[in-house]
């Protein structure tokens, strides 16, 4: 199963950027939480440098990831510049980086641009977390706080930037060869199968896939075999 290492910048008495009292701490830790959440429903382990707003260091942050032996690690953070000059998003790698790294900092920023961030593309630091963590790691920049526009398009496209950058990640990992348990949507159509609930299992095996759209009146349908179930369990 792969590990991966999220990392949440700043926290607690370091709440990093900070514009008309919004707080770049704060952003990407609602971020974080919920691209973790999409990567543990995919099935890979994910170890996290917090889950609150509390301080950590950066020599924590990468020993933390050492000690799990990550196989990945990302850290977000958001950008600021001066008051609504600089905008758009961009990925870095540790100057030293593998290509393994690059490409995952590559396909990542391009998640982040296909919201609609400025593509300020992947560059290359030596960041204290890039430098001391011994997996492949990269450290985004999801648009700048101190920036409008960038603060209206994370708002407004935050499913679409966590989905966007999860998907990106997962892709990544199954191009690399590393194992991903994923949910088995056929063992579970099978067992619908089993209790009369569903009687075309393909359909939905075809359908009820990322990407793929499925009929409201066929959901409508599985609501109400459900609904009727669940009432013969309670009689």
């Amino acid at each position: 199963m792969a590990k991966i290492g999220m990392d949440y910048g700043h926290g607690g008495s370091d709440p990093g950027a900070v514009y008309s009292g919004r707080r770049e701490s704060a952003d990407v830790l609602r971020l974080g939480l919920a691209i973790t959440d999409k990567l543990r429903a995919a099935g890979l382990t994910v170890g996290e440098s917090r889950n609150g707003d509390t301080a950590v260091s950066l020599m924590q942050r990468s020993r933390l990831s050492n000690e799990r032996a990550d196989e990945y690690f990302l850290s977000i953070h958001r950008n600021a510049f001066r008051p609504e000059t600089a905008k758009g998003a961009e990925v870095f790698v540790h100057p030293t980086a593998s290509d393994d790294a690059v490409n995952l900092a590559r396909s990542i920023q391009s998640a982040l641009t296909a919201v609609g961030f400025v593509d300020r593309g992947v560059k290359r630091a030596n960041f204290y977390v890039l430098r001391e963590t011994r997996a492949p790691a990269v450290l985004l920049e999801v648009g700048f706080v101190d920036n409008s526009e960038d603060n209206d398009l994370f708002d407004r496209e935050f499913d679409n930037i966590v989905s966007g950058v999860s998907q990106a990640v997962l892709t990544h990992i199954g191009q690399s060869g590393l194992h991903v348990n994923k949910p088995s949507l056929q063992a579970d159509l099978e067992v619908l199968c089993q209790h009369g609930i569903l009687q075309s299992p393909a359909y939905w095996e075809q359908n009820a896939t990322t990407g793929q759209t499925v009929r409201g009146d066929y959901v409508a349908v599985l609501i109400q075999r459900i609904a009727a179930y669940l009432r013969n369990l309670e009689n």
